[in-house]
């Protein structure tokens, strides 16, 4: 019964009832990523979506599949060898709001913000 009421009203975790029922009226599925993604197309690959697996977080969907969901590439990673480049890091997801975000010297959330010296000297007369 959760499921049924979380999926008519709650948008950004996983799909909505309207989601699920277009993929199962129109959707092919295409593949899944490493986190559990789901990926999907229309028959006639006009329109191509993917499904989260948790929170509907943008940056959770890895570079190759972020390429093939903007139609910059017909051929999903799915079906492709698809091998890194040396200095191609691996996906991470978006740290915003975490206590992993990136909190650059001067921030007055860094870890220490009393150690930090202003970068400029005041103008006395």
């Amino acid at each position: 019964m959760w499921n049924f009421i979380k999926q008519l009203f709650i948008w950004w975790d996983g799909q909505t009832l309207g989601t699920r029922f277009f993929t199962w009226r129109k959707g092919n599925s295409v593949g899944q990523d490493e986190f559990g993604n789901e990926y999907y197309e229309t028959k006639d690959s006009v329109k191509r979506w993917v499904v989260f697996n948790g929170p509907a977080e943008g940056s959770a969907v890895p570079a190759g599949w972020n390429s093939w969901l903007q139609h910059r590439t017909d051929t999903p990673p799915s079906e492709e060898k698809y091998t890194a480049k040396v200095w191609e890091a691996p996906h991470m997801a978006n740290p915003t709001g975490t206590p992993n975000a990136y909190r650059p010297a001067g921030s007055i959330l860094s870890r220490n913000p009393k150690a930090i010296k202003p970068d400029y000297e005041a103008w006395t007369p």
